[in-house]
């Protein structure tokens, strides 16, 4: 059975990514990647909630979710002083997409997790990226390039996919819907009180815009 690692969150994004590989006949292993960000304790939470149910409904068929694998690439010196880990200056609703950038991130969480999936054999690597992310670590040529240099680096095939590239927020949400999947114990937010969200920081907006935009109610 082929297998793919899919780098996960606490989002709904995350989820349609790996219900859409699993749907594909592809034995899916999510891999959370810890950095020391200061949403990632609730993002956890939320992320081991709805794998354990998930998925509630939907074909029989299929590769089926392997445990969480969680690493760790700690960001504290590379964004030494940042929001994203001093919770100080955090983007609000009204703040555009370039606010939340983490420049290099995915370079750092798709590297971490390569080096895991090659000595285990695991060749593709998704990302649950989405159409329109503006930023450079987010484009067809950044992984084609990526997984020529991880093929070089690591002396194994690995591939760097986004199976979502090409669909919008609100209908990665409506496939979610369609698909039955717990939303409810989705997570969304860069600025967290306890587990809950904050529902006032540039993701929150971004969460009750994709769910007004698909016409869905959102349960959180």
């Amino acid at each position: 059975m082929p297998c793919t690692a899919a780098l996960v969150s606490g989002g709904p994004d995350s989820a349609v990514l790996v219900w859409t590989l699993a749907r594909r006949g592809t034995r899916v292993v999510p891999i959370y990647i810890r950095q020391g960000l200061r949403w990632e304790a609730a993002e956890q939470y939320w992320l081991r909630r709805w794998l354990a149910v998930f998925p509630p409904r939907g074909p029989q068929s299929g590769g089926g979710v392997a445990p969480l694998v969680t690493l760790t690439a700690p960001a504290a010196d590379r964004y030494r002083g940042h929001w994203s880990v001093t919770g100080v200056g955090v983007p609000g609703a009204a703040a555009p997409d370039a606010a939340v950038e983490l420049p290099g991130r995915n370079l750092v969480l798709v590297t971490t997790a390569a080096v895991h999936c090659a000595a285990r054999r695991i060749s593709r690597i998704a990302l649950g990226t989405l159409k329109g992310n503006p930023f450079a670590d987010a484009t067809p040529l950044f992984r084609r390039a990526l997984g020529r240099a991880l093929t070089l680096g690591l002396g194994r095939p690995i591939a760097v996919e986004a199976p979502l590239a090409s669909i919008p927020k609100a209908q990665v949400l409506r496939r979610a819907a369609q698909w039955r999947l717990p939303l409810g114990l989705t997570f969304s937010c860069i600025n967290p009180r306890g587990r809950a969200p904050c529902g006032r920081c540039q993701k929150c907006e971004e969460r009750r815009r994709g769910f007004r935009q698909a016409g869905l109610h959102d349960v959180v």
